[in-house]
């Protein structure tokens, strides 16, 4: 199993995995706060909900950003941000999505299985022998 050089590198793929996990249950929850105003004709539930799509378009660029840093240590591919390389052959989405897989692997199992090598990978960080 691979490990990672530094606690800053699992900080970071833990904070996009919750960023991600985050911006998927809040957009679709924006969303039918907003119809759900809208069909009740209730203006503070409608602020509410615009600003909970506010949230996500937040942090949708948030996890973009961190994402990009997020690698596998075996293959170097980004595996939270969105590729469009070839994935391996026993890799499977979750709910479309090979990234939502990951992260929600990252942050319940604090391991991983790279959706283009499938090396699994530990949320820990190597022992520095001297």
């Amino acid at each position: 199993m691979h490990q990672f050089r530094s606690r800053s590198t699992v900080l970071r793929f833990k904070a996009a995995s919750l960023l991600l996990c985050s911006q998927c249950l809040l957009a679709p929850l924006a969303s039918l706060t907003l119809i759900y105003a809208l069909l009740q004709n209730d203006r503070k539930l409608t602020h509410v909900a615009i600003g909970m799509g506010i949230a996500a378009v937040v942090l949708t660029a948030l996890q973009w950003i961190l994402a990009a840093r997020t690698r596998c240590p075996l293959c170097l591919a980004p595996v939270l941000a969105s590729r469009d390389c070839a994935k391996h052959r026993r890799a499977f989405p979750l709910l479309g999505s090979h990234r939502l897989r990951v992260a929600l692997s990252i942050l319940f199992k604090n391991t991983f299985r790279c959706p283009y090598c499938w090396e699994k990978s530990a949320m820990t960080v190597r022992s520095r022998r001297r």
